[in-house]
């Protein structure tokens, strides 16, 4: 208000002088109006961004938070338990009791002795919750024993039975956890809004939805995997919990048992929580299970085993039945009919205990895989090759200390994108073949065939310095007034960088201008697209945001101001620089400044599309990974495209002014003969903002390999149908993390690739995506 106050003020004053002044006062008087107005105007847009809004979110926006949450946790996990197979025929029958080890429970809950649930039993399940102290339970055992699987069923059953203001449980593996760099509840948050990120959408459930659920015991935390959290930081989990979270909010924890035990002897235990230990399943009661899943023509194999076991009860494999994932693993594997199950009564072949697990666990894949050819040849992948690609996978996730694999981590797993320079050098080959692929279709018309390859290598070095220092201070500059500034220096050093390929074509003979003005306008125009686009680093996370109408009117507002401000700017820009070049009096001064409004106008209309698509909210309840991946390749594509008119334009434009007419076709022209040469830089940079890029490098990088297939996705999503990995919103991870931790030690190398292998349309090795 102050600035456009000081704006009206000044303008009445100028008008006056218009009124009573010369011609040459006219002119002076338009002149210095239009600058006041421009500086003044850009400042008061800058004003008026506007900071976020920080208003608690109201009754109606929790309740509905919770009613969306509800839905969307319950759609997730039951399309889970299917592929799971936990219905097939029914739930394994676990018992659980509380546990007899007194070290491991708060002083609080040592007297109830009297819970007792069943893993098949529903019902069991939820009243062994709301008898529990204060509903808060952990679920103890060792590895197999089904503490996840425990922790599905319960958390399917409270919603199935949840009335509208009972709360809602969310399952959160705690693999990803670090109390050093969050506190328990803002990992919540973080990791709830991350998996669910409608929720994220402002207007519809506020900014502190899940905070509010949260502080009023409406969520219940099922944490699952303490286990899985590195040795040396569980401790630090436990306390985290005890120390952040109220001891009377409800909690469901699991992890094995000797994992809790060392974490309590080097903490305390979780307060007021329950302590549950599984029973061992009984032999009769698994294979009871497992005959009743088997086709019929394979029943009278299971009963000769269990007609074996009953001879032998102390045969390794009656040792493996009394562990849920390991009968999970023998469903599987003899399930189906592929496999006879009396071979796992033969002592030669399975004389010890290990010997049976890790024989379940080398034959799923390939039992999985194969089941799939013969249903349909056309689309299988072949299982030599499937079980090559996850055992990359999950000595992978084993290498970097995860049990989810992220698409748009997969970057951090390629040399020639982890390093600052092997990046920079990376983008630099990118940009080059751009450049080599646009600039032939020029030859026809300017010639210069010989000067193409140092010409694009020259342009090409202007990303260098870019993309080193980006690396340098993307995720150290959190205010936006220090990544403006910063950004301002990137774009200087690109500017230094690409003086060789622009100084030959400035107009004048001294070169000391020539090489400050290179400078200062390759390093506009780079500022314009970092400013735009960001700096050029690896997202932490995909972009989500989808081209909608949410809150239009607001977001109108603010596009308008930054279109009017960018033109103002611009008009300014070019008519000065025509000043400063042609020194040929008023109509090249008028004609500049009409261009720069047209260019300025043509560059806030790409910023505001840009803001507009990169800013707008996830509409959907859940995303999933390929709604993921496909959001950020539309926003890299889009963003590259508006990057490179933003980067070509403001030359277009001087170029216009000092070689033609300065007419719009003039221009029009000028602008695709500059797409062509120097376009690439721009699209480049705007493209190594986004995830999916980084994304493709490493992929077509490692299928080259032969590490993982071409089309990964269409693998990846074809082992979750499988049951081999399971989906966890725009993650994937190992159904079994015993399976990702057998792949991870094999260290059986690789078999000589083919030609074809993992080419798209080798059917006998890959999957045509629909």
């Amino acid at each position: 208000m102050v600035a456009w106050s000081f704006s009206a003020v000044v303008t009445g004053g100028l008008m006056s002088v218009w009124a009573l002044g010369s011609a040459d006062q006219v002119s002076a008087a338009a002149s210095v109006l239009g600058t006041v107005v421009g500086l003044l105007g850009v400042l008061a847009v800058w004003a008026w961004r506007g900071k976020p809004h920080h208003k608690s979110s109201d009754t109606g926006q929790i309740a509905e938070t919770a009613q969306t949450l509800a839905r969307v946790v319950r759609r997730q996990w039951e399309d889970e338990a299917i592929l799971r197979q936990l219905f097939e025929p029914a739930p394994l029958p676990v018992s659980w009791t509380l546990s007899r080890r007194g070290e491991l429970m708060d002083c609080s809950t040592r007297g109830d002795t009297a819970i007792l649930c069943h893993t098949h039993a529903p019902d069991q399940l939820i009243e062994t919750f709301h008898r529990a102290t204060r509903q808060r339970m952990v679920v103890l055992g060792p590895g197999g024993s089904g503490k996840t699987t425990f922790a599905v069923l319960l958390l399917l059953a409270l919603l199935r039975t949840r009335d509208c203001d009972d709360p809602v449980p969310v399952l959160c593996p705690l693999s990803s956890f670090d109390p050093s760099r969050e506190s328990a509840r803002d990992w919540l948050q973080r990791r709830i809004t991350e998996d669910y990120p409608a929720l994220s959408d402002v207007r519809r459930y506020g900014t502190s939805s899940i905070v509010e659920l949260l502080t009023e015991h409406r969520l219940v935390p099922v944490l699952d995997g303490l286990d899985e959290v590195p040795v040396a930081r569980q401790a630090a989990v436990l306390a985290a919990l005890n120390d952040t979270l109220p001891t009377s909010a409800p909690l469901v924890l699991t992890c094995r048992t000797d994992d809790f035990a060392r974490a309590v002897r080097e903490s305390r235990p979780l307060g007021n929580a329950a302590v549950l230990e599984p029973a061992p399943l009984h032999v009769g009661e698994a294979l009871a299970a497992l005959r009743l899943a088997a086709p019929t023509q394979r029943r009278p194999a299971w009963d000769a085993l269990a007609d074996h076991l009953a001879q032998t009860p102390e045969s390794p494999v009656g040792h493996v039945l009394t562990s849920p994932l390991m009968a999970t693993l023998v469903r599987c594997v003899y399930g189906g009919g592929d496999h006879d199950p009396t071979e796992l009564a033969d002592l030669r072949r399975f004389p010890t205990l290990p010997a049976v697990e890790h024989h379940l666990l080398d034959a799923l894949i390939p039992t999985l895989y194969a089941r799939s050819r013969r249903q349909d040849p056309t689309r299988g992948w072949n299982p030599e090759k499937a079980r090559r690609h996850l055992t990359f996978l999950a000595q992978g996730l084993s290498k970097h200390g995860s049990f989810d694999f992220a698409w748009w981590k997969l970057h951090t797993w390629s040399s020639a994108l982890t390093k600052p320079w092997r990046r920079a050098a990376t983008w630099l080959a990118i940009t080059l073949v751009g450049h080599l692929v646009t600039n032939p279709l020029l030859v026809p018309l300017f010639g210069m065939p010989l000067k193409i390859v140092p010409m694009c290598m020259a342009q090409a070095a202007a990303v260098v310095p870019v993309f080193l220092l980006s690396s340098r201070g993307s995720r150290s500059l959190a205010r936006t007034g220090h990544r403006t500034g910063f950004s301002a220096l990137v774009a200087l050093s690109g500017g230094l960088a690409a003086t060789p390929a622009t100084v030959p074509f400035l107009p004048g003979t001294s070169m000391a201008p020539k090489f400050l003005e290179a400078t200062a306008f390759v390093g506009v125009c780079l500022w314009l697209v970092l400013l735009t686009a960001g700096l050029p680093a690896p997202p932490e996370l995909p972009n989500r945001g989808r081209p909608g109408m949410v809150q239009w009117r607001r977001r109108l507002a603010r596009a308008l101001g930054s279109v009017a401000g960018v033109a103002v700017s611009s008009a300014l820009f070019f008519a000065s620089y025509a000043a400063y070049v042609h020194n040929d009096g008023e109509p090249r001064f008028l004609a500049s400044l009409r261009d720069g409004l047209v260019i300025g106008a043509v560059l806030g209309i790409g910023l505001a599309f840009f803001r507009w698509v990169r800013s707008s909210p996830a509409v959907d309840d859940q995303e999933t990974v390929e709604e993921t991946l496909r959001a950020d390749r539309l926003l890299a594509l889009l963003g590259g495209g508006a990057c490179a008119f933003l980067f070509v334009l403001p030359d277009a434009g001087v170029r216009t002014s000092i070689w033609f007419a300065s007419t719009v076709t003039d221009l029009a022209i000028v602008t695709a003969f500059r797409l062509l040469d120097i376009g690439v830089i721009g699209f480049v940079l705007a493209l190594a903002t986004c995830a999916w890029p980084y994304y493709v490098i490493a992929r077509i990088q490692f299928a080259i390999r032969g590490q993982l297939p071409w089309q990964l996705q269409a693998f990846l999503a074809d082992a979750h149908r499988l049951g081999i990995l399971r989906r966890v919103n725009s993650t994937y991870q190992f159904r079994h993390a015993r399976l990702q931790t057998r792949l991870a030690e094999s260290t059986r190398l690789p078999e000589p690739r083919t030609p074809a292998d993992g080419l798209p349309g080798a059917h006998s090795d890959s999957t045509t995506s629909p």
